[in-house]
């Protein structure tokens, strides 16, 4: 099931640093970033791949239905890595204007690992 991972974070008089590496709990194949959204994105789900997303700026939601309960997250913190497991279908939605959101993969791009409709 879909989780939220609070990364550790460094503030000083210099600004902030969050840290990443050694809780994501795959290996990163492929990352990208969404930005300058104006509709609803993802309305997909993967049969293999985990994907960590983390709102680097801005804020978005994400709908998660995995067939048996739909939850809804705020990614509302840099800090807040959402990691979602093959299975679940994911949209992206209700994005600030700002709003940068990084995916980081488990899996390299393959249009045969998708799957576009909701789970029953």
């Amino acid at each position: 099931m879909a989780e939220i991972i609070d990364a550790t974070t460094y503030a000083d008089l210099r600004g902030k640093l969050t840290v990443i590496d050694k809780i994501i709990p795959f290996d990163i194949k492929r990352i990208f970033y969404i930005y300058d959204v104006t509709a609803d994105r993802g309305n997909h789900g993967h049969k293999r791949n985990i994907s960590a997303l983390v709102c680097i700026k801005g804020t978005c939601k994400v709908r998660v239905n995995d067939g048996k309960s739909m939850d809804v997250y705020d990614l509302d913190a840099p800090e807040k890595i959402l990691v979602l497991q093959p299975g679940e279908y994911r949209t992206m939605f209700d994005f600030s204007p700002d709003a940068v959101l990084m995916v980081m993969a488990s899996e390299h791009y393959d249009a045969d690992d998708y799957f576009d409709e909701l789970p029953i």
